[in-house]
């Protein structure tokens, strides 16, 4: 139906609090701690994760999302919401990004076939 839904059921990322959220590939990173006295100690780093309000300009509304700072850096570089949606892989978007990629589409997709119907009903009466 979509060209994203076959690529929704192929995600797989073992952080699954990242599935929740737009990480952009970030996740749970493990290593040791090593004092002087070189007894490793077992540890994990979580990425940098925080909760943003994002305007999504297809859909004219916030959207609350769990946000890493590197995929807020992308998204101010993609030029907003929208269009990390539709230009990042889909690997790096997880099931929410994955979610609101088909949503945007949705609307967009309702807004060129509202504006064709307009320019078809404008064509008839210039015409004549």
């Amino acid at each position: 139906m979509f060209p994203s839904s076959p690529l929704f059921e192929v995600i797989s990322t073992p952080f699954k609090r990242a599935q929740l959220g737009l990480f952009h590939g970030k996740m749970k990173r493990s290593g040791n701690n090593v004092p002087f006295s070189k007894q490793k100690t077992r540890r994990t780093w979580m990425p940098n994760i925080h909760s943003k309000r994002l305007f999504s300009d297809s859909l004219q509304e916030f959207v609350q999302l769990k946000v890493t700072a590197r995929a807020l850096r992308t998204v101010k570089k993609h030029g907003g919401l929208d269009n990390y949606l539709l230009k990042t892989k889909p690997d790096l978007l997880g099931w929410e990004g994955m979610r609101l990629r088909i949503l945007v589409r949705e609307k967009q997709a309702e807004g060129v076939s509202a504006v064709q119907e307009v320019v078809q009903e404008a064509a008839p009466a210039a015409a004549s």
